[in-house]
C-alpha cells in the first residue's frame, strides 16, 4: 500500500509498505494492504512503518490518519525519525516535565511534554 506521512516541517516518508502501526486516541491500530477506509485522530505515540528496506519508526506528536483505497496518509503536528530525534533534548524535557508534575499533579501540558519526551526517547532507543 501507499504510505505518506507529513508533518508541517517535511514529507517524512512516502513510499511503499506491508504493514503500519499508529497510536491513535483510542489506542494503537493496524493497517495492511486493502484495509477498510478509515479517519482517525493520533495520539502522541510511536509509529512504524513496514518499508522494502526494513522497519522506519518516527516519533508522531497528534495529528490524522486516514485510510482511503489502498493508501495511508498521516499528517502529523509533529514527527521526528529515530535518526532525527536529539536524545539528549527529550531527556531534558522530561527532566523539566517530571518537575512540573511533581509541583502540580494535573498540569495537563508538563503531562504532553512528558509523554512526548518519553515517546522520542523509545522511538530513538529502537532504531
Amino acid at each position: 500500500m501507499q504510505v505518506e506521512l507529513v508533518s508541517p516541517e517535511a514529507v517524512l516518508f512516502s513510499g511503499e509498505c506491508s504493514q503500519v502501526v499508529t497510536r491513535t486516541v483510542d489506542g494503537d491500530i493496524a493497517f495492511l494492504d486493502n484495509h477498510a477506509p478509515f479517519i482517525g485522530a493520533l495520539d502522541i505515540g510511536q509509529t512504524q512503518l513496514w518499508a522494502e528496506d526494513g522497519v522506519v519508526s518516527l516519533a508522531i506528536n497528534g495529528g490524522f490518519v486516514e485510510v482511503s483505497g489502498n493508501a495511508v496518509t498521516i499528517l502529523s503536528d509533529a514527527a521526528l525519525a529515530a535518526q532525527d530525534i536529539d536524545v539528549a533534548d527529550a531527556q531534558s524535557d522530561l527532566q523539566a516535565a517530571e518537575q512540573a508534575l511533581a509541583a502540580d499533579a494535573d498540569d495537563t501540558e508538563a503531562a504532553a511534554t512528558k509523554k512526548w519526551a518519553e515517546t522520542r526517547i523509545q522511538v530513538s532507543e529502537a532504531d
